[in-house]
């Protein structure tokens, strides 16, 4: 039996903590499968008198993390305390001795994660990052190894739990986005401030990760398109249903000519496709290769035994002595590709409140012809006021022309106010 891997755990919060717990359960399981012991050795934390539910007495307490790559006991370090400063810290640290580290920090990594891959590849150490995106799926590796013989072509993705339990509790229920953000908050599913995940922010950061492996190209976090799920609103939740759709904040990363597509931000799916029927906190994460076609990557997308999960994976992963590149190609062979948001062309549907008048239509359709776009489907609502909700779904159109159009529309005397839009995603 080859010596113990000797690890030393940074951070231990609700991953942290459920990293120890792994660990002390599945000591004998992960020996086996590893082809060594695996033995904490070091932990560190801001506050040492916090009962986290483990046992942490036979472990050395350090109180600054970064100094526990330096301990002569620890050959790998574990980063689960978030955020940039101490995380980056004790990364880098790390990297500096030559020893392996492994994260479950995607803020991080999306802000500086090609920089820190360069610093480990050149130091000649491995950093690992599975439970960075959607939890316990393990799509790094899917992409990073499993499809490794395949050129990408899409990745599509339902990456933030919270939004994906409020969208699908308001269509379920009819309950409205304030009332079902505050039951989400309740069962510990959203933040107190949830700004960061309703704001697409954190489902970005992932994306971000999932387009740098999988297009093997550098995607910088302020060239993205995001967009929240707060100004989805329940009429159109049940317009979608009726037209045979789910909306979702699906991220997209795909080639678009020369350039590379990534955008977070609400959309129409089919129902009944793979995307449409994920439902609650669950994530799913769908990726269209040259060869292998379409695979679906669906599992829990947080919570400290899916994270945890993620995390001693990538520690079994080093202790069978695997390394290689951190995004699966060299960090200085990572392409710099234009990154657009406009989007290629795309069906879209249009929500509008227009004068019950006779020529008004005509006058909506007039306007979408002149930049060139047809409609698919029409359909006015009945209603008892004098202004009548008309629903449009448009055959496929490029969103800055799509935005001309609504321009023109919303300048007509027979239109109330800016229509809304939303792309539909065929996947």
């Amino acid at each position: 039996m080859s010596a113990p891997l000797r690890i030393g755990i940074a951070g231990l919060g609700t991953v942290g903590a459920g990293v120890v717990r792994l660990l002390q359960t599945h000591g004998s399981l992960l020996e086996m499968r590893a082809g060594r012991p695996l033995r904490i050795t070091a932990v560190s934390a801001r506050r040492r008198e916090v009962d986290r539910g483990v046992d942490l007495s036979g472990y050395a307490w350090v109180e600054e993390p970064s100094t526990l790559a330096g301990r002569d006991d620890v050959d790998l370090v574990v980063e689960v305390i978030g955020g940039e400063g101490a995380a980056a810290a004790t990364i880098r640290a790390a990297v500096a001795a030559r020893k392996p580290a492994v994260t479950a920090n995607k803020a991080l990594l999306a802000a500086e994660g090609v920089v820190l891959a360069a610093e480990a590849e050149a130091a000649g150490t491995v950093l690992r990052f599975e439970a960075s995106v959607a939890g316990g799926i393990p799509i790094v590796k899917a992409l990073r190894e499993g499809l490794a013989a395949n050129a990408t072509t899409r990745i599509a993705g339902v990456l933030n739990g919270t939004c994906n339990y409020i969208l699908t509790e308001m269509e379920r229920t009819g309950a409205a986005y304030e009332d079902v953000l505050a039951e989400a908050q309740q069962l510990g599913y959203a933040e107190a401030d949830p700004a960061f995940d309703v704001g697409g922010h954190d489902a970005a950061q992932k994306l971000a990760l999932l387009a740098t492996i999988g297009f093997g190209a550098a995607v910088p976090m302020d060239a993205l398109k995001v967009e929240g799920i707060s100004g989805v609103t329940l009429e159109d939740i049940r317009h979608a249903r009726d037209l045979g759709y789910s909306i979702k904040l699906l991220g997209i990363a795909q080639r678009a000519g020369d350039e590379l597509e990534v955008r977070m931000q609400p959309s129409f799916v089919p129902g009944s496709s793979a995307l449409g029927l994920v439902e609650g906190v669950t994530n799913m994460v769908v990726v269209d290769a040259d060869f292998v076609g379409q695979t679906v990557h669906e599992g829990p997308g947080a919570g400290a035994g899916p994270t945890a999960s993620a995390v001693v994976a990538d520690i079994v992963d080093i202790a069978r002595g695997h390394g290689g590149p951190v995004f699966g190609c060299p960090a200085e062979q990572l392409t710099s590709p234009a990154i657009t948001t406009l989007g290629t062309a795309a069906p879209h549907y249009l929500r509008l409140s227009l004068d019950d008048r006779p020529g008004a239509l005509a006058e909506v359709a007039g306007a979408l012809a002149r930049h060139g776009i047809s409609i698919d489907r029409m359909r006015q609502m009945s209603h008892e006021t004098d202004s009548a909700p008309v629903l449009i779904v448009t055959h496929a159109c490029v969103r800055d022309t799509l935005d001309r159009a609504l321009e023109e529309i919303t300048a007509l005397d027979a239109c109330g106010a800016r229509p809304i839009a939303y792309r539909i995603e065929v996947v």
